[in-house]
């Protein structure tokens, strides 16, 4: 596996991202984009990597306007940048920049899911499959203790640590030290209008299910067994896309960094027969 870091340029400023590919000499059976969620970014999928890799797979992981390493306005007035028809459009310039011409594997997680189905329903043509990981049909499904309305006032009054405390506070002692650095370090670096941004657009996204089952993509429904996202909801958008709703055994909310081999065995799984 070979991994290198890099920027690509859109019409909204470069992000920052990670690609991922196999052995050398190794075929390549297709290409595959992921795309993080609320104070993500790329890195969120390195783990996953040696196993995408290893099934095959090129793997392109970045991090959204405004998250970790990656640019983005900030300010009270730069919170309109960051909606979810703002991010797809987004995404698709990735798509044409790291894949052009090509049909890719897409996944989104959390809110990357909403994003990833708002660029699915813009352009199905594009994509081979959609994995929808721990992702909610709507913002009325969102779960958790943190009541995500009160994001941007939280951040307006008290920073982006006000938001590492409400979020992490409780058991940010668990973290190894090493690991707390980076989760901390890159809720300090993601841009204040991003978070506040994200919380307004995921609150407002209305159930688009129906419409993304008629695009005739075919689609996957996984998440964590301990998901935070309700497991009822994501269940039922299952059955209405009338597919299957994989869950990850020991997992929580972020199969992707606590289960990558077991997570990249149902992806892989469902990814056969359409590689391009």
């Amino acid at each position: 596996m070979t991994v290198n870091l890099s920027r690509i340029k859109i019409s909204r400023g470069e992000l920052s991202y990670f690609e991922a590919t196999p052995d050398a000499g190794a075929e390549v059976k297709g290409t595959v984009v992921v795309v993080p969620g609320f104070t993500g970014s790329r890195e969120d999928f390195l783990p996953m990597a040696p196993f995408v890799t290893a099934a095959g797979y090129r793997l392109i992981s970045y991090s959204q306007l405004g998250q970790y390493d990656s640019d983005g306005p900030d300010g009270r007035d730069a919170v309109g940048e960051y909606t979810i028809t703002k991010f797809a459009l987004d995404l698709a310039e990735v798509i044409d920049g790291v894949a052009p011409g090509e049909k890719v594997h897409l996944l989104g997680h959390s809110f990357g899911g909403l994003v990833t189905r708002a660029a699915v329903l813009n352009d199905p043509a594009r994509f081979l499959d959609y994995v929808i990981l721990d992702s909610p049909p709507s913002g009325q499904n969102l779960g958790g203790a943190m009541d995500i309305g009160q994001v941007p006032e939280l951040l307006w009054a008290g920073g982006n640590e006000a938001l590492w405390k409400a979020m992490f506070g409780a058991f940010e002692d668990i973290f190894p030290a090493p690991v707390k650095e980076f989760l901390l370090g890159r809720i300090m670096s993601t841009k204040t209008a991003n978070i506040a941004g994200i919380a307004l657009t995921m609150g407002n996204e209305p159930d688009r299910v129906d419409e993304l089952g008629a695009t005739g993509v075919p689609i996957l429904v996984v998440a964590g067994e301990n998901d935070v996202i309700p497991l009822d909801a994501q269940a039922d958008a299952a059955a209405r896309l009338g597919t299957k709703f994989e869950l990850i055994a020991g997992a929580g909310h972020t199969p992707n960094e606590e289960k990558p081999e077991e997570l990249t065995k149902v992806l892989v799984d469902f990814w056969s027969g359409r590689d391009a």
